[in-house]
């Protein structure tokens, strides 16, 4: 089966990859694309596919926007951090909506779903789409080493997280900050996307951990954080649509 991944977050995109391999290794990604526009261009070349795996929310729009002008070709499984758009996704051919982190059984039951089912897709696949799905689980509190003393410290009360020389550092509402064992990208696998958005390489931040926001050179934004000494925390270009999306909720 060929199959094309339409994800803007080339981790995220990789990730999906080596799961299909794992869980269905008779299928072949023939392509890994990160906007709506390169979306619509490969899929108007007519390439036979037989699987569509999409994010939602993507560098310069919402992927729904791709199936509105192109005819999908094949069923598609969308894959979010929010499930706001569940019925939308339905009406663009979707058969299931996966929300992140996708576990490998919840794979499992959308491939068995691509299988069984035709084009035409019944009232009760529509109801299936449509119920909720179980309720993923986040971190809730972190434990940092501080000397020879453990703290346990809330995620609630974490303003962000940062990479800085090769540590990671958590940054509490009060203002203190303390080093972490984990890698940035192992503490971006745990928290909830709805209470904290990856702005670049460096930062994790939280819902409210800016104090002003400034349009940027190249199309970006600039953040001010209480408690960072960095000067140039900055909105990556191609995150820039998702984060006003997810601050304008």
């Amino acid at each position: 089966m060929k199959v094309l991944i339409i994800e803007d977050e080339s981790r995220a995109a990789n990730a999906l990859e080596r799961l299909l391999g794992k869980v269905a290794p008779e299928m072949k990604v023939v392509g890994k694309l990160e906007t709506v526009r390169d979306a619509i261009a490969f899929l108007q070349s007519g390439l036979a596919l037989d699987l569509v795996f999409s994010d939602i929310q993507l560098a310069d729009g919402l992927s729904l926007e791709i199936f509105k002008v192109v005819q999908p070709p094949c069923p598609i499984i969308f894959t979010t951090a929010f499930d706001q758009y569940a019925v939308e996704a339905f009406r663009s051919n979707g058969i299931d909506y996966l929300l992140k982190p996708i576990s490998e059984e919840r794979m499992l039951e959308a491939l068995a779903k691509v299988k069984r089912l035709s084009p035409e897709i019944s009232l009760a696949d529509i109801l299936a789409l449509t119920r909720p799905q179980p309720q993923q689980t986040y971190k809730s509190r972190f434990m940092i080493k501080v000397g020879d003393e453990l703290k346990s410290i809330p995620v609630a009360e974490v303003r962000a997280f940062f990479s800085l020389e090769k540590a990671t550092f958590l940054l509490t509402l009060q203002g203190r900050k303390y080093v972490m064992d984990q890698t940035l990208d192992q503490v971006a696998e745990v928290l909830n996307p709805q209470a904290f958005f990856r702005i670049n390489r460096k930062y994790i931040i939280g819902f409210d951990a800016y104090s002003h926001i400034y349009s940027w050179s190249n199309s970006r934004l600039r953040l001010v954080i209480e408690g960072v000494q960095d000067h140039e925390i900055v909105v990556a270009r191609d995150r820039v649509a998702g984060f006003k999306e997810w601050l304008d909720r």
